[in-house]
């Protein structure tokens, strides 16, 4: 019985990792991209395909931190608090029209 529940714990664990990568990494590539569509110092348009190009890189790396890491509850967070901070610095960098 207990090596069942160590097991099922275990797979819960991957599966909310996976879903931190599929989901979190997501949110958070999307919105660091943004940000850095917002703040590079190129046209518009190069910046917005840079930035894009660069979120491939990106989205990489968050998916090897998630795995890396040894605590999920920091995975979490992190994904959690980074994505936050993306998303309000893109708001208030956002020009009076609404979009880039």
């Amino acid at each position: 019985m207990a090596r069942q529940t160590a097991s099922a714990r275990y797979r819960w664990l991957v599966a909310s990792r996976v879903l931190a990568a599929v989901v979190g990494g997501y949110a958070l590539t999307s919105a660091a991209s943004t940000l850095l569509a917002l703040l590079w110092p190129l046209p518009q348009a190069e910046a917005v395909a840079a930035s894009t190009m660069l979120s491939f890189a990106l989205y990489t790396l968050i998916i090897i931190w998630i795995f890396a890491s040894q605590r999920l509850r920091t995975v979490w967070l992190g994904l959690l608090g980074a994505t936050a901070v993306c998303t309000l610095l893109s708001w208030g960098l956002l020009p009076a029209g609404g979009s880039l």
